[in-house]
């Protein structure tokens, strides 16, 4: 008798879900009613009233024609200015430029040598000791009228590691005969054509993804001179000096930015003499971590524990026939710590850009 009835309870409980569930259920699924909906026509609103709030606020689009030219393989992206890498950048002063490029001349110079073979220019001469090429005549734009040469001279970098890239152009009448011997000027006979030049061989060189690899060095350019442009040497008695090999207008304008960017205090300035007075205490040996670049403090500015004194420096640019010396010289002692002074050139050498 019991079986009996939980069978016939089972029986009415389950005719009770479907009641309940099943399509024509109470609470059945109405997830696909919408495939039924019948489309009736708009609303049609008289003449008089205003219908402004019965638009349509789901638009349905026409169908886009899509017109795609087709093309044989895959284009080739074109360079962007953006691509542009840290490592490559163009720098000017005093109406020159030039290309400052983070590799060593022995790298850059089989790069430069590619450029113009991609570009299929001969070249009519190269001296990779001296880093120097030239290029054949060419033709540029069209214009018949007027030969157009190019020279490139490689030279080592402020600091080790690093190399400059000039960009030297000549023009020449082609009623005018080709010289044997070719008297480049300082400065190129068309700016805009240097400029060309030089955009387009730094955005080459930042494009190169094997520019630091020792594949790519040239023996030859290795021979190029080592020393960067930025050296310390010492005089007869001993001193350390900071060479610059450059001219004296770059070395001024970069001394004096880099005194700058190591927040030395400068007390006076006189191009005439070619000092720069300053005042230092020395380097903050608390901040000599490593990636962390070194702060320079001056007079006024000290640890919590004991305030630091600064010493009055005159920082002389002395020209040379090869280059311009950086001296610091102090004004309060004779005999004082060597390391402090050595410090000063030091913190004007790292800060050189």
């Amino acid at each position: 008798m019991q079986k009996i009835f939980i069978t016939i309870f089972l029986v009415a409980f389950l005719s009770g879900c479907n009641y309940l569930t099943g399509d024509d259920g109470m609470f059945r699924d109405r997830g696909g009613d919408y495939l039924e909906a019948a489309v009736i026509p708009d609303m049609a609103i008289p003449n008089e009233l205003d219908s402004f709030t019965l638009d349509q606020l789901y638009v349905i689009p026409e169908q886009l024609a899509i017109v795609v030219e087709e093309f044989d393989g895959t284009p080739r992206p074109r360079p962007l200015a953006a691509r542009m890498q840290e490592g490559v950048r163009i720098q000017s002063f005093a109406e020159r430029s030039w290309i400052v490029i983070d590799a060593t001349p022995s790298q850059v110079w089989p790069l430069v040598r590619d450029y113009w073979t991609e570009l299929q220019i001969n070249l009519d001469y190269e001296n990779p000791i001296e880093g120097t090429l030239e290029t054949a005549w060419l033709e540029v734009d069209n214009e018949t009228a007027i030969r157009n040469k190019y020279r490139l001279t490689i030279e080592p970098g402020l600091h080790s590691g690093y190399s400059e890239i000039y960009v030297l152009h000549l023009a020449l009448s082609r009623q005018e005969e080709i010289p044997a011997s070719i008297d480049w000027p300082e400065a190129s006979n068309s700016a805009d054509q240097e400029d060309r030049v030089m955009t387009s061989m730094s955005q080459y060189l930042a494009d190169r993804n094997d520019i630091y690899q020792a594949s790519s060095s040239s023996l030859l350019a290795g021979s190029i001179a080592a020393a960067s442009k930025a050296n310390f040497i010492e005089d007869d008695q001993g001193k350390r000096i900071l060479e610059l090999r450059m001219g004296y207008d770059r070395a001024w304008a970069l001394v004096g930015t880099a005194l700058e960017t190591a927040e030395i205090a400068i007390l006076d300035i006189n191009r005439e003499e070619s000092v720069f007075s300053v005042q230092y205490s020395g380097v903050n040996e608390e901040d000599d971590g490593p990636g962390f670049i070194r702060r320079v403090f001056s007079f006024g500015l000290g640890s919590s524990d004991e305030e630091v004194v600064g010493l009055d420096f005159r920082v002389l640019l002395q020209e040379t026939e090869s280059s311009i010396n950086v001296i610091a010289e102090t004004l309060e002692s004779e005999d004082e710590d060597d390391r402090i002074r050595n410090s000063l050139l030091v913190a004007i050498n790292n800060n050189l850009n």
